[in-house]
């Protein structure tokens, strides 16, 4: 079984695109479901976010998932395939684990290093447990993932260098309108990047804040954090009309911020929602700057100060190459390890069968020295195993690691799928290592 990502993001595909492609709750889950469903596909997860749309999973066949995963995301996005076939990406085993990891990381996101997809894989993560359609493989890949993007974080400071969407958002919001100290802010939606983007602006030093959304509760438990007031969702309008920056990430499949709501003025909105919040005809208002998703993907966030970027990008790079080796030196390693138990088990089994032999055949041998003998013999037999047994597992470890495990099953004519062998795995294991 190898691993197997297919997906499109702000890289290869407009945003546009992306909206059209994006999945989100009951619609997340069925098609998590429906990929797993494949008689091809042992475990799946699905990373779905603004930027990016990664279906994960372990597949015993390449070329039939490829092809099964693209219909299903065609027939979820109601996008034809040959419309989507162009802008989608496939990476497979090595280069999947390298993937994987580089994302989070943050390299591949639209604002290199942003801290949002950690918790954005964190997420996949679980909806794909809840569902069950995560196993042991896909598990322990993101868990290191996991453990990569934050290793990531904490030895190089790319989540400072490269600020989150929201950061580098408000950055281009100074562009506009100068010192955002002491300006009416509004934030519509209640969610994860709302609070995201509440807490940045509190942090900035925006102090009028005010939270809008459908459901009240939920504003106002989000004001509270930051010290601003909720108001009503059908006092959108007015609220628009007294805000001097806005920023809107609602999960609306509609328009949620129409062009005749806005008043032509000195304003910044940032839309941060997919599919838009904002209707972008709001670009044709005067003095109206209206930043989003496409705009940025674009090239909008050129310019803004690299902030020591670059360096710490490339220490990321070195992390990332260092933890994928890591991770695929000792996952061709565990391949060995059911036919190291088998060889064991084999030899144990032969060892028993014949000092039952010797017990049938000399059974004036008294018990004491008869205790002596099956010591003596299995110690030897131990012995033979363990060089080999060892050095196997090291060598499992190359990119090569494979065929050394293939040539012992062949000489030994062994089946490491034996039941009894991999029942035995835990003692054979302290055997080998001693």
């Amino acid at each position: 079984m190898s691993i197997l990502v297919v997906g499109l993001s702000h890289r290869t595909a407009p945003v546009a695109l992306l909206e059209r492609v994006s999945v989100s709750g009951d619609a997340l889950a069925k098609l998590l479901h429906d990929v797993q469903r494949s008689e091809c596909v042992a475990e799946a997860m699905i990373v779905s976010t603004c930027n990016r749309v990664e279906v994960y999973a372990v597949v015993d066949r390449f070329h039939a998932v490829v092809s099964e995963v693209t219909a299903l995301l065609a027939v979820h996005s109601g996008v034809p395939v040959e419309q989507l076939v162009p802008h989608l990406y496939v990476h497979y085993e090595d280069r999947a684990v390298e993937h994987l990891f580089s994302v989070a990381a943050g390299l591949d996101s639209m604002v290199v290093g942003e801290g949002q997809i950690l918790g954005q894989v964190r997420q996949a993560l679980r909806l794909a447990q809840d569902e069950g359609t995560l196993g042991p493989t896909l598990n322990e890949l993101v868990q290191q993932a996991l453990r990569v993007g934050k290793r990531s974080h904490a030895e190089t400071g790319i989540d400072r260098a490269g600020a989150s969407l929201v950061g580098v958002g408000l950055r281009l919001a100074e562009r506009a309108l100068g010192p955002i100290q002491g300006l009416r802010a509004l934030v519509v939606g209640a969610g994860s990047m709302s609070a995201l983007s509440a807490a940045t602006l509190q942090r900035a030093g925006v102090t009028d804040i005010v939270v809008v959304n459908r459901t009240h509760e939920r504003a106002v438990r989000l004001a509270q954090t930051v010290g601003g007031r909720a108001a009503e969702f059908a006092g959108l309008a007015a609220e628009l009309a007294a805000a001097d920056l806005v920023v809107s990430c609602t999960g609306a499949t509609d328009v949620v911020v129409t062009a005749d709501m806005v008043t032509p003025r000195r304003m910044f909105l940032l839309d941060l929602a997919l599919p838009h919040d904002v209707d972008p005809a709001v670009r044709r208002l005067p003095g109206v700057t209206l930043v989003d998703l496409e705009s940025m993907q674009n090239g909008e966030i050129a310019g803004v100060d690299d902030d020591g970027r670059t360096e710490a990008v490339a220490a990321v790079r070195a992390i990332v190459a260092e933890e994928v080796a890591a991770y695929l030196s000792a996952e061709r390693a565990a391949r060995v390890t059911p036919t190291v138990v088998a060889l064991r088990s084999k030899a144990a089994d032969v060892v028993e069968a014949e000092l039952g032999r010797l017990a049938s055949r000399v059974p004036e041998i008294e018990g004491r020295v008869r205790d002596e003998v099956a010591q003596t013999v299995r110690r030897v037999v131990d012995k033979l195993l363990h060089e080999p047994t060892v050095r196997v597992k090291q060598l499992a470890a190359s990119s090569a690691g494979d065929h050394y495990a293939e040539a012992l099953r062949e000489l030994f004519n062994l089946d490491p799928k034996v039941p009894d062998a991999v029942r035995r795995v835990e003692t054979i294991d302290m055997e080998v290592d001693r």
